[in-house]
């Protein structure tokens, strides 16, 4: 298992580490960079927007979208990386998943092409408190590549405090799947807070299944983790002594 675990104060400081992940593979020559949404790489975010790091010659390519939000929709995730990244550190493309595609099977088969023509040298992801990454929740297939979701109820009342009502919260949403992710030269999951430590336990600690779609992180080569010290409050002495 080739995961370096880095435990910071606070989520400021986890953006700092995060905007040095960046910042390390681009100077390694990284040009394809998949992102993430969510209050999680926010701090990443603000981190690589006050920096010199310029994305002018690179490609970003997200995680996810909901269904039925255009990327003009204030609740989009296209909206989000516009606001919150490429206002300030505009990419040569951004790729989102078109959330009001009529076809939604071909838009995610379409998806995955552009992944195949642009490998990810840097995938960044938040984790879910039942331990989803992107929009995987658990019991989906480590061979899904990007597919329609059905949000379980728990991730609906998590993205629900984005939207002025829980009604409003999409139910359907375009994501990557597991080995679309798992394709990523290098990936960086970052996670905040009490509510995150059972999934970083099962993470690290648990055996690789599908009931945490994370766990399948200690398959793949090259994964930086970045928690603060509630978020690793469940680990073992012993693996907190190997980190």
């Amino acid at each position: 298992m080739a995961i370096n675990v880095i435990v910071v104060e606070n989520k400021e400081e986890g953006g700092q580490k995060g905007y040095g992940v960046f910042k390390a593979v681009k100077e390694l020559g990284g040009k394809v960079f998949g992102l993430a949404t969510g209050s999680t790489p926010l701090t990443t975010y603000e981190a690589i927007c006050n920096s010199d790091l310029d994305f002018s010659d690179s490609i970003s390519i997200n995680l996810d979208e909901y269904v039925g939000l255009g990327a003009n929709d204030p609740q989009s995730y296209h909206y989000f990386m516009q606001k919150n990244l490429f206002d300030k550190k505009p990419f040569k493309h951004s790729y989102l998943p078109n959330g009001l595609a009529k076809d939604i099977e071909q838009e995610a088969i379409r998806y995955d092409d552009i992944i195949m023509q642009n490998p990810v040298d840097l995938q960044i992801l938040g984790i879910g408190r039942n331990g989803h990454i992107g929009f995987n929740e658990p019991g989906t297939s480590f061979d899904s590549l990007t597919h329609e979701v059905k949000l379980t109820e728990s991730t609906v009342e998590a993205n629900a405090r984005f939207f002025k009502d829980k009604a409003d919260v999409p139910r359907y949403a375009i994501s990557m799947g597991i080995a679309s992710i798992m394709k990523a030269k290098s990936i960086l999951l970052e996670a905040y807070g009490q509510d995150k430590a059972q999934a970083i336990k099962d993470t690290l600690e648990g055996p690789i299944s599908t009931d945490c779609p994370a766990s399948v992180l200690q398959k793949h080569p090259s994964v930086t983790i970045i928690v603060d010290k509630e978020a690793v409050s469940m680990l073992s002495e012993k693996t907190l002594k190997n980190m």
